[in-house]
């Protein structure tokens, strides 16, 4: 028999050999396996890279030892979720997640796992089973061999009487627990309870942040909607549960204010980004004067916090001193000194800290490039980060059941879905909750609560050489339209949209008008389209496959094709000005680079350096250059050498923009929107190195600028409307 499984002489040739599989774990604790450059022992949960163990969650490393078992054999999706998830009901979505995570461990070059559409996965490397290691000897001393011998010699006399009287009684019990796992494998498994939401309050304009009083009976959150503050900005308020009376607590209108509950009850903390007067504070819960207790230098709301249930420590996020990426920090109470948690390697930035209830542990987002982020936790006494589970998708908010084994996680990028997350083995169900943000949950579990939002942004047009004259209102919908993009001719426009329920790909004429459907993968992650040179096809991406992957469209033939090359996980393309390249981005261990390959596919090459977070590669007019944002503190203009690779600069007197799409590229300069000015677009000049303001635009800003090739007109994505209302789940265990 050869050695090699996956051949046809070695695999396991049954449609039972994955059962067999499956149970012979116990019964040989020593098989390993080899292929490419892994070593795969399931007795000791590791698969080592050389000298490294790779890091897996336990289902993803069940999965890949069921795949390895059956190299060479298509292992049905139904077999490998009742295998891997034997006594539970989940999603095919935690089947493929595995996949994806396996896929990203091993790599993809060459491909070690191949998908059949609609029906399952086969491993398809070359697989050695290595001989068995023989089992250690103990060795015994002298007298245990002679007490053995004289045992045997006694029990060999005595074992006929014995079974005499023990027959019987083995019958009976093994009729017994037959009759016991027949009447249980008959009971229905008990579905979950149906759970329901209902507003928490029927106040106007947009509310977030809830966070519970440790005995349940109030919340506190952030409003921007009470006349008497006189401004937009968002104040810090509580109620109690049953009542409509509301205590206002802070009198400082904030653009962005997250809020945690003392564990005595007695105080809350807040973290607001409000210019100069960003910080963490605290306030009674009761009333009375706010205490800053330390500054922080965060542009953007990722305000969550969380008060350790200790009373000791409250965690924040706080960009590094370099203002290039963020981190959690952990604030002490008594010193008010701070210090970092310990690093992921993988972590490009780090969101959303969450207290488990018995304070052994922290959650938190960590975002590993591209649209995939990580759930990691971290000992509060010592040790390293450790990840939970991974998906595509930014997480934007996290919080722990009262039992310390799930985490209720809001997948922003995902319509807002809520996703429970078992912190033992990873695996993900989807709650019935959408649009959805900032989960909390109160101190006994029993109850939920999240901010539910609805947007309505739509796509405006203003006249660039007369910018005194009002801006028109161009694509709208009752839905999201947003990352406008003139055709190179200008006679078209693509964009994406919500109207058909799920975000698509849609074209439109230069008038916002004749709008067809370009994609249908029924994705939410489906976006950043770019024209082709010559007008005729739009390059996109999306993650209907788990992870990011570029696809091209004739907008004749409508029917997306994905751009085959030698590089997985790439997102944010973009044509070169001949047509014979697309840029992209390509989420790498050490960052995120800037690569291009043949428009028709092919190998790829890098351009640009590691760096934390890379975004929207765009080329210039003349072809000598590619632009491309970063993301920080303030994302920061690019540019990069396309005849020489690496060879990569900042735009230094280009002022930072308000975030990475909120520019557009022309042949003398840069329309963009800054932090400091986030409802103004200005021009970046290339040859006096100039900024000027352009036009004030009246509401606030979604995805994407977009200047037609005449730069006549420009193009942006407005939110015209924004909610948000607090919800409701009562007995949520």
């Amino acid at each position: 028999m050869s050695d090699e499984i996956g051949r046809p002489s070695g695999a396991i040739k049954s449609r039972d050999s994955l059962f067999v599989a499956k149970n012979k774990i116990d019964r040989d604790r020593r098989e390993r396996y080899e292929f490419g450059p892994f070593l795969l022992e399931p007795a000791e949960r590791k698969l080592m890279l050389g000298n490294e163990v790779v890091v897996l969650t336990p289902k993803a490393f069940d999965t890949l030892v069921l795949l390895v078992r059956n190299s060479g054999h298509l292992l049905e999706k139904d077999e490998l979720l009742s295998m891997v998830w034997p006594d539970s009901f989940v999603e095919e979505g935690n089947l493929s997640n595995n996949i994806f995570l396996l896929r990203k461990a091993l790599g993809e070059d060459p491909p070690y796992i191949e998908t059949v559409p609609k029906r399952g996965y086969r491993f398809v490397g070359a697989v050695r089973q290595l001989p068995l290691a023989a089992p250690p000897r103990l060795e015994e001393p002298p007298e245990l061999h002679r007490e053995l011998a004289s045992e045997v010699s006694i029990g060999a006399k005595s074992r006929k009487g014995w079974l005499r009287i023990a027959g019987p009684i083995f019958v009976g019990v093994a009729c017994a627990l037959a009759a016991l796992f027949a009447y249980r494998g008959s009971r229905p498994r008990a579905e979950p309870a149906t759970l329901t939401a209902a507003p928490f309050s029927a106040l106007p304009g947009r509310q977030s942040g809830p966070t519970f009083s440790p005995d349940g009976s109030h919340v506190a959150f952030a409003w921007d909607g009470d006349p008497a503050s006189g401004s937009s900005g968002s104040d810090l308020y509580v109620r109690a549960l049953g009542s409509e009376t509301l205590l206002r607590l802070t009198q400082h209108p904030s653009r962005c204010i997250d809020a945690a509950w003392s564990p005595d009850g007695t105080q809350i903390a807040f973290h607001r980004v409000s210019g100069s007067d960003t910080g963490v504070y605290v306030v009674p819960a009761l009333g009375g004067p706010e205490r800053k207790l330390r500054a922080t230098h965060i542009p953007y709301c990722f305000t969550a916090i969380s008060w350790s249930p200790d009373g000791k420590w409250i965690a924040f996020v706080d960009s590094l001193p370099s203002g290039e990426s963020y981190r959690i920090h952990l604030l002490s109470l008594e010193t008010l000194e701070s210090k970092e948690i310990p690093h992921a390697p993988k972590c490009q930035a780090e969101w959303w800290p969450a207290f488990s209830s018995d304070g052994k542990q922290l959650a938190y987002q960590c975002l590993q490039g591209g649209a995939e982020s990580g759930i990691y936790s971290v000992a509060t006494s010592s040790g390293e980060p450790k990840l939970i589970t991974q998906f595509s998708g930014f997480p934007q908010g996290i919080a722990w059941t009262a039992d310390n084994r799930r985490l209720i996680v809001s997948n922003y990028s995902n319509a807002g879905e809520l996703v429970e997350v078992t912190v033992a083995d990873g695996s993900l169900r989807k709650l019935p909750f959408a649009d959805s943000s900032l989960p909390a949950i109160s101190r006994k579990g029993d109850k939920l609560a999240y901010s539910a939002r609805t947007y309505n942004k739509n796509i405006w047009r203003k006249d660039l050489l007369h910018p005194q004259s009002a801006a028109v209102k161009l694509i709208s919908s009752t839905r999201e339209q947003f990352d406008p993009q003139y055709s190179p001719d200008g006679s078209h426009i693509a964009f994406e949209s919500t109207r058909a329920g799920i975000q698509e790909i849609w074209i439109s004429d230069a008038e916002g008008t004749n709008l067809v459907q370009v994609s249908n993968f029924k994705n939410p992650q489906t976006g950043w389209p770019h024209w082709s040179p010559d007008g005729k096809k739009i390059a996109f991406d999306s993650r209907e496959s788990g992870h990011p992957e570029v696809y091209t469209v004739d907008i004749s033939e409508r029917v997306p094709r994905k751009l085959l090359t030698n590089v997985a996980g790439n997102s944010v393309p973009s044509w070169s000005r001949d047509g014979k390249w697309i840029y992209f981005v390509l989420n790498e261990v050490r960052g995120q680079r800037i690569y291009r390959c043949p428009a028709n596919g092919g190998d790829a090459v890098a351009l640009s350096q590691p760096g934390d977070y890379s975004f929207g590669p765009i080329e210039s007019y003349d072809g000598e250059t590619v632009y491309f944002t970063t993301f920080g503190t303030n994302s920061t203009l690019h540019a990069v050498s396309v005849k020489h690779p690496g060879a990569e600069s900042v735009l230094q007197e280009m002022p930072p923009v308000r975030n990475m799409t909120l520019w557009a590229l022309a042949p003398g300069g840069i329309y963009f929107v800054s932090p400091d000015a986030s409802r103004s677009v200005q021009y970046f000049d290339f040859a006096t190195k100039k900024v000027r303001q352009i036009f004030e635009i009246e509401k606030g800003l979604a995805y994407g600028l977009s200047v037609s090739p005449d730069e006549r007109w420009i193009l942006y994505s407005q939110i015209d409307e924004q909610k948000s209302e607090l919800m409701l789940v009562d007995h949520f265990r």
